[in-house]
């Protein structure tokens, strides 16, 4: 039973905190931490089509930013790769230098340490830093060269000296420092590039407009290191409560239409610029805007009080109540497509006989193409076209989903029932997962007309569309837990949901494996599969 947000603001709140902010921000976090509060859905009756300018807005965003971090992390990789190999490399041309005695091994490791420390407390990872040229160089090389002067030194005086020669330590440095300067050069390009296509700022909605949004919105452009582009204003108000323009940015419309124009468009964050003490309504838009796979921010920059560290985030010096996380973002999406890609080939190796017995099976039992394309709900509520073997008869194949298959069904063939109560029919998806548009461990994506009593399936689940935070499955842990096959009740559906949104929480790399692993025994199970 669906618990409103009155009803969630009535429950018993944690103690109250010395700081009346530190009291607002827990029972806030209590409440969002509460499943119940999640429903999510947009109302069917209202009419959320974006204007022209937020379609305007909206397909000029389309594009995929680039992570930051990963960002980072790939240049700091190699920058570590670029150390290592002019080492050995130099060692070749230097082979006097290169024997059985370990310790070389040791002023590599320290040399390369130091280094990456240096460029580390120079700034050389900052992508405001990466965007200038010179800037980039004069700091990298000088923290190169600081770093073998200090291995210099040590070699100079420590027992380093018996290990390598000043001659292979120069020309060590040397190819470094060539290595840094073409590299380094390469990444001001992509970054100056990837800047002016808006791919490396964090694209923020407002939501809530007026006085506060004005103020927020100053003080975020009065950042010197601020990454935050704000992409537009959206608003229930009329324009008599909330002005159609606010610090030069517009209102691009109201709440149903953000959640439209989250989807048209690469967003990163929502701000919601409402006061902390208005915990009804924040809780009012929680349970709108949790379905959409971004972070979401409550600005306290009006409440001028101390907040703890957990749970809150600052740019800058403006301070926010981190209310919802984008899921699988930065590091992790990274992990879980290299996950898909590893299992993905070895699936497909391993079960290319299987397959391609499938697939002459089909064309010896039936007239027609041996593939099924099927368009389902996708990452963001995009439509992708998902890869089945068919198992329908040709002339009876339901692609738009208008009638669940069921026990007995006469659109299915005989080789049809057999592999659909395998899920072999499922293994042409794996060309999915490695062209991206599927993952392996996911949320099994839905037809998109699916329904259940004459209702579609996001007018049977209040969040429904939280699902589609992060990419569809192959397999997934509702699937684990015996939610399969025939959908012919709401409790179903509901059920499905329940384990799709509990496996997007609680997601991790060994989660994914866990389910994996289950998978094949799970199928043994054909109570359910028609």
């Amino acid at each position: 039973m669906t618990i409103s947000a009155r009803e969630i603001l009535d429950q018993k709140a944690p103690p109250p905190a010395p700081n009346p902010a530190l009291a607002l921000q827990r029972r806030l976090q209590a409440s969002v931490e509460n499943p119940s509060w999640k429903t999510g859905n947009v109302d069917p009756e209202v009419d959320h089509l974006l204007s022209p300018e937020a379609q305007e807005i909206a397909d000029s965003l389309r594009d995929d930013g680039i992570s930051v971090q990963v960002l980072a992390g790939t240049v700091r990789f190699t920058d570590l790769c670029i150390l290592v190999f002019g080492a050995l490399g130099s060692g070749i041309s230097y082979l006097d230098v290169i024997g059985t005695d370990l310790r070389l091994a040791s002023v590599i490791a320290i040399t390369t340490l130091l280094a990456l420390a240096f460029m580390q407390a120079a700034d050389a990872y900052q992508v405001s830093v990466m965007r200038q040229s010179v800037s980039q160089l004069g700091r990298v090389l000088a923290a190169v060269a600081l770093a073998f002067g200090t291995m210099i030194g040590l070699h100079t005086t420590t027992p380093f000296g018996e290990v390598a020669s000043l001659d292979w330590i120069g020309f060590w440095f040397m190819v470094t420092a060539i290595g840094m300067t073409l590299f380094r050069t390469g990444v001001y390009f992509c970054v100056r590039h990837w800047m002016t296509q808006g791919r490396l700022e964090r694209r923020a909605v407002i939501v809530g407009g007026g006085t506060a949004a004005a103020e927020l919105i100053h003080e975020l452009e009065a950042q010197s290191d601020n990454d935050i582009r704000i992409c537009g204003i959206f608003d229930d108000r009329a324009n008599d409560r909330s002005p159609p323009v606010v610090a030069g940015y517009p209102k691009l419309g109201n709440i149903n239409s953000l959640i439209e124009f989250a989807r048209r468009a690469r967003v990163d964050m929502l701000i919601v610029c409402i006061p902390l003490r208005a915990e009804q309504r924040v809780l009012q838009l929680l349970a709108k805007l949790w379905i959409l796979p971004v972070d979401i921010r409550l600005s306290a920059h009006t409440d001028k009080a101390r907040f703890r560290s957990r749970g809150a985030s600052f740019i800058g010096t403006v301070p926010f109540v981190d209310m919802v996380d984008k899921p699988i973002a930065d590091w992790d999406g990274v992990a879980k497509r290299v996950f898909d890609l590893f299992f993905a080939t070895l699936a497909l190796v391993a079960l290319t006989p299987v397959m391609i017995g499938t697939a002459i099976a089909i064309k010896l039992n039936s007239k027609g193409p041996i593939l099924f394309r099927q368009k389902r709900y996708g990452f963001n509520n995009e439509i992708v076209e998902v890869l089945k073997f068919r198992s329908m008869y040709t002339e009876l194949a339901d692609p738009d989903a208008k009638k669940v298959v069921t026990k007995n069904d006469p659109r299915v063939t005989s080789v049809g029932r057999f592999i659909r109560k395998t899920s072999i029919d499922e293994l042409p998806q794996l060309f999915n997962v490695l062209a991206g548009s599927l993952s392996l461990v996911g949320p099994r994506p839905h037809a998109v007309n699916a329904h259940t009593d004459n209702k579609t399936w996001d007018e049977v689940v209040d969040g429904y569309f939280a699902r589609h935070k992060v990419k569809p499955g192959v397999t997934g842990w509702a699937q684990i837990n015996g939610w399969r096959g025939e959908v012919d009740t709401p409790e179903k559906i509901q059920k499905r949901v329940e384990c799709d949104v509990y496996y997007i929480e609680n997601w991790s790399i060994l989660f994914d494996l866990k389910i994996l692993l289950m998978t094949p025994f799970k199928l043994l199970n054909t109570e359910n599969a028609y």
